[in-house]
């Protein structure tokens, strides 16, 4: 798969918002403390931002404003990648046809790595458009820009094929009735948080599924006079 598959894979931008928050969610409960799928509301003014880093020099990042999306990502070992070659460059027509609306976001100081916008793989929907565009990039047999990976599961969303990408990532077993819910969009229960991490930190957890646009349902589970939990939403 490259980006012309990707843009065709891709839902639109409400569903695509939808999953990244539901990534973000769920990746600060299975790990606090390193999360690889991200999302912050209001990065900039009204725009949103979500990303993705594996710890590997791989990622990508995803704006949505008003104006549109723009979505980048970088695969350092893919053949598309800049450091191909030096000086430094985009694999041909990568940004061609990227709309004046959505423009400003290659040269945005946080997208630059050493005064350079390292991607090799880019993608936009403007606000009107009938759907996903990419510019006219070719690639020979067996020639990638690291579309596949990067975004596979993004383009896929299915609890299923996050439940397998978590198992592997964070070498465990993971509740995929939780992560149905989580991916859905249902209300943030503690039994949620707890059949996915036990030692997660409800409150923390909490506050940042509100924080997403998630309704939380924080009562605590109480105990009956025979000290037998009862077991509520």
């Amino acid at each position: 798969m490259t980006v012309h598959d990707l843009v065709a894979a891709l839902p639109g931008p409400t569903v695509l918002a939808a999953r990244s928050r539901a990534f973000a969610l769920l990746g600060s409960i299975l790990d606090a403390s390193a999360p690889m799928h991200t999302f912050v509301p209001g990065w900039r003014g009204s725009a949103d931002l979500a990303c993705m880093e594996n710890g590997s020099g791989d990622q990508y990042a995803i704006v949505f404003d008003a104006a549109g999306v723009f979505l980048h990502g970088f695969d350092h070992e893919c053949d598309a990648t800049p450091w191909r070659e030096e000086p430094r460059a985009h694999w041909p027509s990568l940004l061609d046809g990227l709309p004046a609306s959505l423009a400003h976001y290659p040269v945005d100081p946080e997208f630059q790595f050493d005064g350079f916008f390292d991607a090799t793989v880019c993608a936009w929907y403007e606000t009107g458009a009938d759907g996903w565009r990419c510019g006219p990039v070719e690639f020979g047999a067996g020639e990638s820009d690291g579309a596949e990976w990067l975004f596979d599961l993004l383009a896929d969303g299915s609890p299923g094929a996050y439940v397998e990408f978590a198992e592997d990532y964070y070498e465990r077993q993971v509740d995929p009735g939780a992560v149905a819910a989580i991916l859905a969009g249902a209300p943030l229960t503690r039994r949620t948080v707890a059949s996915l991490s036990p030692t997660a930190d409800f409150d923390a957890i909490a506050t940042q599924a509100r924080t997403l646009g998630y309704t939380v349902h924080d009562r605590p589970t109480p105990v009956t006079p025979t000290g037998l939990r009862l077991h509520l939403a």
